[in-house]
């Protein structure tokens, strides 16, 4: 295994983290703790979770988990989603994240978060009070470090920005979808990471499991996987529809079907080579990978320290450029002088 520094801290975290959102829904909670231990005995030492996953079940199963090896996770959270009936039981008010707090301790058992995310922005919310109130967590030694999920670029520019001014504690690390068939931050999240050293950790790395070539384009998905979850959003949408209007496409599984071959070519299989691609990225911290086996844990993690040629990252990028065709933008790219203009 190898590890990479959380953005500018000095915590060090897996490149391969383990992601929970199937725990207590897709996989059973004997099976989560057996897919756990094997993650942690494989050297990996990152977790996420979130108070939003299955009601807090997630979390409850984590926390059975972790007796006796707590100080050796870095544990993450979040704090964001629907957690009861009340209109205040939601968001990223200092009333909602002192609440949801307390309940995530008390499901994971244990005394701090290594990691605590706001799980989406809150547009209700300033950002100067959210901050304040994971400050304060910081300062009570509830919560070592704050990072933020599904922000825009600019939500987290303007959050490092009030951190800075108000010497609040700052959003350390970004959680943002990012594979081979979704590039889009690329354009603006990345490159603000890099210059502010804040750290990325990406879900989705296999596009809901389309990147393991098991999907067949002239059939529906079968039940039991993401595509025909029935569960709501938050935005009260199956988690289903969500995820095929997401990824499932004519124009992904041509992308997919590329893609295979050059894997193939260089004697890789689809899994490990999505995977490997992600981490070539120096701006990558760590990818979230969620499991429903063991199998699967030991499958995902040979894609870790492997390092693709020049020729298999130039077809990556050739598929996306067909998939999002580079066109006109507002801002001027780092590479714009070196493009030939008419």
């Amino acid at each position: 295994m190898r590890y990479r520094n959380l953005g500018r801290t000095g915590l060090k975290v897996s490149e391969f983290c383990l992601g929970t959102f199937n725990f207590g829904n897709q996989v059973g909670e004997a099976d989560s703790i057996s897919i756990i231990g094997r993650a942690l005995a494989s050297g990996v030492n990152f977790l996420d979770t979130s108070d939003g996953y299955i009601k807090g079940i997630s979390e409850k199963i984590v926390g059975k988990a972790l007796k006796g090896t707590r100080q050796d996770v870095v544990l993450a959270t979040k704090v964001a989603f629907v957690t009861g009936p009340g209109v205040n039981d939601r968001g990223l008010s200092r009333g909602h994240i002192m609440q949801a707090i307390e309940g995530s301790l008390h499901r994971l058992q244990t005394d701090y978060i290594d990691l605590y995310y706001a799980h989406v922005p809150d547009y209700g919310t300033p950002i100067e009070e959210t901050l304040r109130a994971l400050d304060d967590l910081v300062h009570q030694g509830k919560v070592r470090y704050i990072a933020c999920s599904n922000f825009f670029s600019w939500q987290l520019c303007k959050s490092l920005w009030v951190s800075d001014v108000r010497n609040l504690a700052r959003f350390e690390c970004v959680e943002s979808p990012y594979n081979l068939l979704y590039r889009d931050i690329e354009d603006e999240l990345l490159p603000l990471c890099s210059s502010e050293n804040v750290g990325v950790c990406v879900y989705n790395p296999l596009a809901a499991g389309m990147l393991t070539g098991k999907y067949d384009p002239d059939n529906p998905p079968p039940a039991g996987t993401r595509f025909t979850m029935t569960s709501l959003m938050s935005n009260n949408r199956p988690k289903g529809e969500v995820y095929r209007e997401r990824y499932w496409s004519t124009a992904n599984f041509e992308a997919i079907a590329r893609l295979r071959i050059v894997a193939e070519e260089h004697g890789r299989n689809l899994t490990q080579f999505a995977l490997a691609w992600i981490l070539n990225n120096p701006s990558i911290t760590s990818i979230i990978c969620g499991v429903s086996s063991l199998e699967h844990v030991d499958e995902n993690l040979k894609g870790i320290g492997v390092n693709l040629t020049a020729e298999e990252i130039a077809v990556c990028d050739d598929v996306w450029n067909r998939l999002r065709p580079r066109k006109f933008t507002y801002g001027r790219r780092p590479d714009w002088d070196a493009v030939p203009r008419v």
